[in-house]
This record gives C-alpha cells, sequence and structure tokens, in this order.
C-alpha cells in the first residue's frame, strides 16, 4: 500500500484505495451542525456511477469539464468522476466574476460544467450564454430558471439513474502517467490567467514525494486531513485531497476562517496545508488571545518567544535550558490543543512565509514545514524535511525524482516527471518557461550545504531602483505586517530613488485608536487625522530600523478598502494582485515622489 509509483493514474490510485479501505470513513463534512461522513465504498460507488453518467450524455475522452464548488465531499467526487470518464476537469475559483468564467470557458473549450449552488450559477451563466461551448450543466442544488440553450442535470439525479459497480469504471481507466488529468487556471497575478497542464504522473510524482516526507520525518499512521484551501487552487488539489487519497486518510472540510479554530479543535487533524497569510492570522489572534488573559500565561508566552529565537539563532545558552523546560510543560501542550493535539506538521506554501511568523510558532511548539512550488510543477518543487534540518530561511530539499540547478542569473531551475507538459493553448508562453524540459520557475534563490533550496526573490516582481539595486517586496511587505498598526501593504519604487507604500491599517488596532480617544471610527476622516497617520507613520519606521537602505519605505498613502478577493486585489490563495493595484493607486504613489 505505500508504494505509491507504481499506479498508471490517479482514478486507479483512487478506486484502489477504496477497495483497500471499504465502509471506512473517507469524506466528512458539517450538515445541520454535526459532521457527517462518506466511506470510501459510496464515494467510490458515487464516483463510478457520475463518471458513467457524463458519457452517457456523450463527453468523450479528453473533453474538458469546469468544476465550481466550494470544499465539499461533492467536489472530490466529481472531479475523480471527471477523470474516472476520460475527461479533463477543469477546476474553478468560486470567487471569479462573469468575465473570469467567460474567459475559462472560452480557453479551455468546456463542453460541460459541474456547479453547486444557485448563487455560484448566478454568475456562471451568464458567462455560459455568452459563450458557445457549454453544452450541459450539472448542478448539485435545483438552478431556478432552468438555463436555457443547455441541458440542465441534477447531480444526485444523475447518479441515481446511472448506478454503476466501480470495477466497471476501473477497469477503463486505461489512460497513463502522461495524459491530462485537469487544466488548473494560475490565478493571474499578474495579468490574464493561464491554464496548466497538468498530467497524471505530474499529480502522482508530487503525491510519492509528500508521502516520502510524511513517512520518513513523522511517521504514516491513520491520517486526517483538514481542507482549508480551495481545491481549485494546485496546492489543495493535489496536497489537500490527491494526497490523502494515496495515504488513505480521511478529509475533512473545515467551515470557513471564522471556524477554522473550532474545527481544528473538533476533528483533531494530523496534517493540514496552509498559505502564509493564515499563519500571519492566527499569530495575530494568538498573541491577542493571550495578552488578554495577561498574568502567567502572557509571561509563558515571552519566555516561549526568547527561547525560541534564541534557538533559531544558534545562541541558546545552558541557563536558558530551566526556562525552556518549564515552557514545554507548562504552555505548548495548552497551544497543542488549539491545533487540535494530534497535529504532525502545518506545511506552508504559496508565497513565502516570514521568518520571524515561522520563530513564532516554532517557539509555540508548533511544527510547520515550508514547502515550495508553482501550479507548473504539480505543485510541489520541494519541503522542508525534519531529519535535514528544519530553518525559517529555507524551503527544504527537492522532493525525491527531482532535479533543481541554479541558472546563471540565480533563477531556480526544476526537471522531472512533476513540471506540466505546457499551457493549454499557448505555446508561445510555453516555449518562454520551458527549455530541453526544464521548467524556468522565474524565482531567484540558491542551494546551501545540506541541498535545501532558499528563495531569495522573485524575478518578475523584483523593484530595480533608479540607482539599479534590487529590492524583493515580498520581505519588506512581510515585515511591515508583523506591525499591530498594519495588516496588508504592497511596496512601490521601480526605477524610482526610494520605496513607497500603500498600507491597509489593522481593524481591530484602529477600534482600540479610536476607543483610546473616545471617538467614533469612521475610516474616512481617521485618513486625514494626523495622530492616526503618525502612528502608522511610526509603525513604518519600527520596520524600517530592520531594512537596509535601500530596502526602507519613505513615503505611504492608506489604502481606500482591504485588499480582498471580492475586490480582485488578492488572488483566490491570497497573494496581492500588483497589477491591480498599481492600477488603482498608481498616480496617487506617483504623486508621493512630487509632493
Amino acid at each position: 500500500m505505500r508504494q505509491l509509483e507504481h499506479f498508471p493514474n490517479l482514478v486507479t490510485m483512487f478506486f484502489t484505495r477504496a477497495r483497500e479501505k471499504g465502509d471506512a470513513p473517507f469524506l466528512w463534512a458539517k450538515r445541520g451542525g454535526a459532521w457527517q461522513q462518506t466511506s470510501w465504498a459510496e464515494a467510490a460507488r458515487q464516483v463510478a456511477s457520475l463518471a458513467a453518467a457524463l458519457k452517457s450524455i456523450g463527453l468523450q475522452p479528453g473533453d474538458r469539464v469546469m468544476l465550481i464548488s466550494e470544499n465539499r465531499p461533492e467536489w472530490c467526487i466529481s472531479d475523480l468522476a471527471i477523470m474516472g470518464a476520460g475527461c479533463i476537469t477543469v477546476p474553478t475559483y468560486i470567487t471569479n466574476t462573469e468575465r473570469d468564467h467567460a474567459h475559462i470557458i472560452e480557453n479551455s473549450g468546456a463542453r460541460a460544467v459541474i456547479v453547486s449552488t444557485q448563487k455560484l450559477a448566478d454568475s456562471l451563466l451568464k458567462a455560459v450564454l455568452r459563450t458557445t461551448h457549454i453544452e450541459t450543466v450539472i448542478a448539485f442544488d435545483q438552478l431556478r430558471p432552468r438555463p436555457l440553450g443547455v441541458r440542465s442535470c441534477s447531480w444526485a439525479g444523475l447518479i441515481e439513474e446511472h448506478a454503476t459497480d466501480p470495477q466497471a469504471i476501473a477497469s477503463t481507466a486505461t489512460f497513463t502517467r502522461a495524459d491530462t488529468a485537469c487544466i488548473i487556471y494560475t490565478s493571474g497575478t499578474g495579468g490574464a490567467p493561464r491554464g496548466v497542464m497538468q498530467h497524471h504522473g505530474a499529480i502522482l510524482h508530487n503525491i510519492a514525494g509528500c508521502a516520502d516526507v510524511i513517512s520518513e520525518d513523522l511517521g504514516w499512521g491513520d491520517e486526517v486531513f483538514l481542507s482549508f484551501l480551495p481545491l481549485s487552487h494546485a496546492y489543495e488539489h493535489t496536497g489537500g485531497q490527491m494526497l490523502p487519497i494515496a495515504m488513505g486518510g480521511q478529509i475533512y472540510y473545515a467551515e470557513g476562517l471564522e471556524k477554522l479554530a473550532a474545527n481544528m479543535e473538533e476533528v483533531h487533524p494530523t496534517i493540514m496545508f496552509v498559505v502564509p497569510r493564515l499563519f500571519e492570522v492566527l499569530r495575530l489572534r494568538i498573541g491577542k488571545a493571550i495578552a488578554k488573559q495577561g498574568g502567567l500565561s502572557e509571561r509563558l508566552l515571552s519566555a516561549a518567544l526568547e527561547i525560541g529565537e534564541r534557538r533559531a539563532a544558534g545562541t541558546l545558552r545552558l541557563i536558558d535550558r530551566p526556562k525552556a523546560l518549564l515552557v514545554d510543560r507548562l504552555f505548548k501542550p495548552r497551544i497543542a490543543q488549539k491545533f487540535g493535539g494530534r497535529m504532525k506538521a502545518m506545511v506552508s506554501g504559496g508565497a513565502p512565509l516570514t521568518p520571524e511568523v515561522g520563530v513564532f510558532f516554532q517557539s509555540l511548539g508548533v511544527t510547520f514545514l515550508q514547502g515550495y512550488g508553482q501550479t507548473e510543477a504539480g505543485p510541489v518543487i520541494s519541503c522542508n524535511r525534519p531529519k535535514v534540518g528544519v530553518t525559517v530561511d529555507s524551503v527544504g530539499p527537492p522532493l525525491p525524482h527531482t532535479e533543481v540547478r541554479i541558472a546563471e542569473d540565480g533563477e531556480i531551475l526544476v526537471r522531472g516527471e512533476l513540471v506540466m507538459h505546457g499551457y493549454w493553448r499557448n505555446p508561445a508562453e510555453t516555449a518562454r518557461v520551458l527549455h530541453d524540459g526544464w521548467l524556468h520557475t522565474g524565482d531567484i534563490g540558491v542551494i546551501d550545504g545540506v541541498g535545501r533550496i532558499k528563495i531569495t526573490d522573485r524575478k518578475k516582481d523584483l523593484i530595480i531602483n533608479d540607482k539599479g539595486e534590487n529590492v524583493a517586496p515580498q520581505k519588506v511587505e512581510g515585515m511591515l505586517t508583523l506591525q499591530p498598526e498594519i495588516m496588508q501593504a504592497m511596496i512601490a519604487g521601480d526605477r524610482k530613488p526610494h520605496m513607497v507604500a500603500v498600507i491597509v491599517p489593522d481593524p481591530e488596532w484602529t477600534q482600540e485608536f479610536c476607543a483610546a480617544r473616545g471617538t467614533k471610527c469612521d475610516f474616512a476622516s481617521l485618513a486625514q487625522d494626523a495622530d492616526y497617520r503618525a502612528a502608522i507613520g511610526a509603525a513604518v519606521e519600527r520596520t524600517n530600523k530592520d531594512l537596509s537602505v535601500t530596502e526602507r519605505v519613505r513615503r505611504f498613502i492608506l489604502a481606500d478598502e482591504p485588499f480582498t478577493i471580492e475586490n480582485e486585489q488578492l488572488t483566490p490563495s491570497l497573494k496581492i494582485r500588483r497589477h491591480v493595484l498599481r492600477s488603482v493607486y498608481g498616480d496617487r504613489l506617483e504623486a508621493l515622489y512630487k509632493g
């Protein structure tokens, strides 16, 4: 069971695990206030029946099927059924606009779409009617009104009408590791999304490597995964869905960010895949909660952070050991319970993790493994491994059977089965990033003495000032958001004499600021308030003390609103969309150099 390399495709892997696990629980979702499970056997029955239904409505091998849904059991079942029918899944973010949907429909040429709710169908159907490709809409919920000009089907009805023995579909899964499994559209931090063709072998390569990390470094047991990130993102699709299937684990679907902490305490997960932004949010919440408790809890947190910082710097002293023992016995077990009590590791990827945030969680005894990857590489390229040594400034060694080298200009190049075959219907972009089998990642980095990758810059995001000096914006932005006054930040300064910033103040800090003055929190007035701006300016100056002269932020403006997915200033994986922010604030940032 633990040999994953031999599977010819993802569908065969799933049906193999389903036969082995039988009536054991597989997928969990909260309905009516209680967790309800779908067994492996029931999931296999539904996958087979839906795959048979897709074939019956005329879909052919290689046809594309869009999938638009929140994280829930039906997402996993639909994804596997699409592949089981020989088709290609096109996962789509639930936050996509009508324009986004239209672009993906036209580019992918999808013939069918599976959608969860009426709310998500509203913008989708407008896009469907603007295009000519979609012939069938399959919905988890009944759609009202029924879409005109296309066939409308019930998801549950199709499964019931086409009841099929799982073995019948498993026996037809003759596609190979080289065949395309899904087309995942990158979230577009710099422009229109491109469709990455991920083949079965790329994802199988990834999950074999990730399972090796878990097995060799953490111990492979009865794994419980808590799925939180969007399944339409390659990171969660591979790590939060396909990896649990490969390992015979259980998947719980989180109820959302606001209930994530409660969900962790309820389901006792062993593995979670997260993004740095979540760590930053949890750090602030934990810090504020302990500060409110005061007394011993606050002193223990202070001691834990002091010990953690010394340990990370390699300066731990003999006299620190009694304090470290006290923290280990009285403080860390309480923190562990907040994460469910069984957490082996939280794996961070998708963007660089600010070292200070990493040290914070290490100090609390939370095992986190920072990874690195791209949608174009399955998406995992490397991951920190405890047996090699975990450091907050590295993303670990490459996965097994993955080649990584550094080009002359410092760019990280990757080769292996994990690398995509190209962008869908985009030969020019494919030729730009793939050369002789090597994926040119666009990231700048080095490899240390024990084989760990260290990311130093993002080639395309790099800011070059008017003196030709380089500034990595993500580093500066991460340090700014460590300040309690600042929730989000974006810096600019390309071909300019110094850095400037757009800053989103922290709402909780803002409430405290207003309460202390006994005034109402009206942001329009606060933006002009000299004391308010001075307080944020002081936070910027505290950050500047830890930055080089080139990196320091000299002037700033306050954002009109937070950066969100809804206003398209964040991608669904919570990365800043710089081109959008530059279009919104470019003139005001430019004015900072003239004022």
